[in-house]
């Protein structure tokens, strides 16, 4: 499924069409949010010898935090394939971008923010009535980090 975000919506932190879509998608069930595999096409504006990537212009990032305070769950519906949960992240965690190694995060700031996702998301599966944990054993292992099962059984 590919989300398109317009310049307007990001000036504006207007987050309407993401409400509609994701509200949806929640509302069609946990298996087909999951199986979602969300990109985001992200029309921004800029002029042509703006070598910054999206991730490095506050306005983008600060549309996907509010994005994000309102579907924490969004990670997990995310194309990993395709990238979108490193792109993701980078909007959210502090980084630097090597156009040669690519995203390097901060990596006190990842930690943080996947156990965050990981007990949240841990949390919001229960909900679901689910005990299913490889998706959030698998958005972790995208993104280095190796979960042992005994941690979902302390939550």
């Amino acid at each position: 499924m590919r989300f398109t975000i317009a310049h307007q919506e990001i000036i504006s932190l207007d987050i309407a069409s993401a409400d509609r879509t994701f509200l949806a998608l929640q509302n069609a069930g946990l298996s087909n949010l999951l199986a979602a595999k969300i990109q985001f096409q992200i029309d921004w504006e800029r002029e042509a010898e703006d070598p910054r990537e999206l991730s490095e212009i506050p306005e983008v990032r600060l549309w996907f935090i509010r994005l994000d305070a309102q579907y924490p769950w969004l990670p997990l519906a995310l194309d990993w394939q395709a990238g979108e949960l490193a792109r993701y992240a980078a909007m959210l965690i502090p980084h630097a971008f090597n156009r040669q190694t690519g995203i390097q995060y901060n990596p006190e700031a990842l930690e943080i923010w996947v156990m965050h996702k990981v007990f949240f998301s841990t949390n919001w599966l229960k909900q679901q009535n689910s005990n299913d944990y490889n998706p959030i054993k698998f958005m972790a292992k995208t993104l280095g980090y190796e979960l042992d099962r005994s941690l979902f059984d302390l939550l």
